[in-house]
């Protein structure tokens, strides 16, 4: 399992029409806050704020294709070639990471074919790095991969 300090931040919320919104940042947008969204945009934060993640390569909910079905990524991280790098499958806070919720985002994986996977319910998080072929279990996030 990997620790997660997540910044002491306090996001930008409003309630419009008796539903609360949060304001996302790297879209700047306001999104319906919803348990999953929070999870998100506090998972966002840690990787722009903490690990020094650029905004700027980061996709949040983006579709993609798996055979004739269309599903939408949580976040997916570019290198600085734009190639997808490493990819974050968001749950609410009170949905068991499981092996379903890791098949997830390996399927979605058939499409981006990232080198790192992680799940993450806001409270626990697990990553996962391609080596040799596989997914391998880490204890910590990578680093972004600077050039130069």
């Amino acid at each position: 399992m990997i620790k997660i300090g997540y910044p002491a931040t306090q996001p930008r919320i409003r309630t419009n029409g008796g539903e609360d919104f949060i304001f996302d940042e790297i879209r700047r947008q306001w999104c319906l806050l919803t348990p999953e969204e929070w999870v998100r945009q506090n998972f966002l934060n840690y990787l722009t704020k903490v690990k020094g993640y650029p905004s700027t390569l980061v996709a949040i909910e983006k579709e993609i294709k798996l055979n004739e079905l269309v599903k939408r990524f949580d976040i997916l991280v570019y290198n600085q070639q734009m190639v997808p790098w490493l990819m974050v499958e968001c749950k609410e806070m009170s949905e068991v990471l499981n092996e379903k919720v890791l098949n997830q985002a390996l399927r979605y994986n058939l499409s981006l074919k990232v080198e790192y996977i992680i799940i993450t319910n806001g409270t626990y998080c697990y990553g996962f790095m391609l080596k040799d072929g596989s997914f391998v279990e880490i204890d910590s996030l990578p680093d972004y991969p600077r050039v130069g």
